[in-house]
C-alpha cells in the first residue's frame, strides 16, 4: 500500500511544523497536488533542471524540498522561459512540489541540530530564540473504571510534560450526571433516566504541535459515546524554538582544525575562515543558509566561532572585530538536509507499512565552482 500525499505531509510536519515558519516564509505545496497515492518521493535542497530530470528518472510523485521554487509572486508562466519550462516539466508528469525552509531551520531535530551534530555541538540552544511553543491545558472527565486507560493513552503521546518532568496530570474524583435522549447509545444508564456516574476530572498540559494527536488519543481511549472534555490556551510559555545552535564542542581545537572538521563534515571543497586560525574554539554556533547576522547573537551566548553561508566581505570585519571568528561552508552546506529528511520520512513510512519508496537527490545544486 502507498501512502496519500496528504498522509507524507502530515507526516513531514510532524517534523517541521508550519507554525515554527516565519510568517512570510514561502513554505508547504508550491506545485501540484496531493490528492494522490505517493510511490516515490525524491528529497532534494533545490529544485532546478537536473533535479527535475532525477525526479522523471525514479519515477517521483513528489518532491520535498528545502529550497522555494515561488519564491516571488508569479505575473505569468511563459514556458519558454527557463523557469516556465521547469514548472511546465513538473506539471506534465505529475510531479508536485512541497517545500519545509525556515520550519525545518527552526525545529527540534531539523537542519540546525543536523549541522550542529555533525560539527561535534553538544547540548545546543538556539542562537536567537523566535518563539515559544503555546501550551493548553487539556480537561477531561472520565468514568472512574477507565481513568488509567484514558490518562495512559494522554499522557503516552507526550501531554504532561513540564520542564524535566513528564507524565504530569492532575486527578479529581467526584459524580458525574447526564441523561441519555431519543437515538443515544450511552455507556452506561438508560435513554431517558438521568444517570450518575463516579468520574474522574484528568488535567494535563498539551502543547501546540501535538494537541490534534492527544486529542484523538484521548477520544480513541474513552468509553463513552459523548466525551466531555475542554481544551484552553494558557499564558505560561512552552519550548523555545529559535534560529540556529550554540553549545560547547566536544573538544577544544584551534580554528584552524575546526575549519578543517567544518568541511570534511558538511562536505564542502572549500571554506572561508575570518579569525586567527591559531585561536582556540571550545563554543561553537551554527546557522545553516545565510545567517552571517546573527554574529552578535551567537558572540552574546559565547561562541568564539560562528559557522554559516554566503558571508559579505563588511560583516566579515565586523565580526573580527568584534572578536567572534567565521566559517563559511557556503549555503550549499544545508544539502545535509537530503539524506536526514530521507531517513527519517522513510522510517516513518514503514512504520506504518507504506510501501512509498523515499530517495535523496544525488544532484550537486552548488552553483559556484571553485578553481
Amino acid at each position: 500500500m502507498f501512502a496519500k500525499g496528504q498522509t507524507v505531509i502530515q507526516y513531514m510536519e510532524q517534523l517541521a511544523p508550519k507554525h515554527l515558519a516565519y510568517p512570510d516564509d514561502k513554505i508547504g505545496l508550491q506545485l501540484g497536488s496531493l490528492q494522490k497515492e505517493i510511490r516515490t518521493i525524491l528529497v532534494a535542497l533545490d529544485v532546478n533542471e537536473e533535479v527535475v530530470d532525477e525526479a522523471v528518472r525514479v519515477g517521483a510523485d513528489l518532491i520535498i524540498a528545502h529550497h522555494a521554487i515561488i519564491f516571488r509572486p508569479l505575473k505569468h508562466i511563459q514556458t519558454d522561459s527557463p523557469t516556465g519550462k521547469l514548472y511546465e516539466r513538473l506539471i506534465k508528469n505529475d510531479i508536485a512540489v512541497y517545500i519545509a525552509h525556515t520550519n525545518l531551520d527552526i525545529t527540534e531535530g531539523g537542519m540546525n541540530d543536523w549541522m550542529a551534530e555533525a560539527l561535534g555541538i553538544q547540548n545546543g540552544i538556539p542562537i536567537e530564540e523566535t518563539q515559544h511553543e503555546q501550551l493548553y491545558k487539556l480537561v477531561v472527565f472520565v468514568p472512574k473504571t477507565h481513568a488509567d486507560q484514558v490518562r495512559e493513552a494522554v499522557l503516552g503521546t507526550g501531554a504532561g510534560a513540564i520542564g524535566n518532568y513528564s507524565g504530569c496530570s492532575f486527578n479529581i474524583e467526584g459524580t458525574g450526571t447526564f441523561l441519555p435522549e431519543e437515538g443515544a447509545n450511552p455507556f452506561m444508564g438508560s435513554i431517558g433516566k438521568m444517570e450518575k456516574a463516579d468520574e474522574v476530572r484528568i488535567e494535563t498540559i498539551v502543547p501546540q504541535g501535538i494537541r490534534s494527536h492527544v486529542i484523538q488519543a484521548m477520544l480513541k481511549a474513552h468509553p463513552y459515546e459523548e466525551v466531555a472534555y475542554d481544551i484552553y490556551p494558557l499564558d505560561l510559555k512552552g519550548r523555545a524554538f529559535g534560529l540556529g545552535r550554540v553549545g560547547k564542542l566536544e573538544r577544544e581545537q584551534t580554528l584552524a582544525d575546526f575549519a578543517q572538521t567544518v568541511k570534511e563534515k558538511l562536505g564542502v571543497p572549500h571554506v572561508r575562515v575570518v579569525g586567527d586560525l591559531d585561536r582556540i574554539i571550545r563554543k561553537a554556533a551554527v546557522i545553516g543558509g545565510s545567517g552571517s547576522r546573527y554574529y552578535p547573537a551567537a558572540r552574546f551566548r559565547g561562541a568564539d566561532v560562528l559557522v554559516t553561508g554566503d558571508v559579505d566581505y563588511h560583516t566579515a570585519q565586523d565580526a573580527f572585530n568584534a572578536g567572534i571568528a567565521l566559517v563559511d561552508p557556503g549555503h550549499n552546506a544545508e544539502k545535509i538536509m537530503k539524506t536526514k529528511v530521507a531517513e527519517w520520512m522513510r522510517a516513518k513510512l514503514e512504520k506504518h507499512r507504506y510501501e512509498t519508496k523515499v530517495i535523496a537527490s544525488e544532484m550537486n545544486t552548488e552553483p559556484f565552482r571553485f578553481m
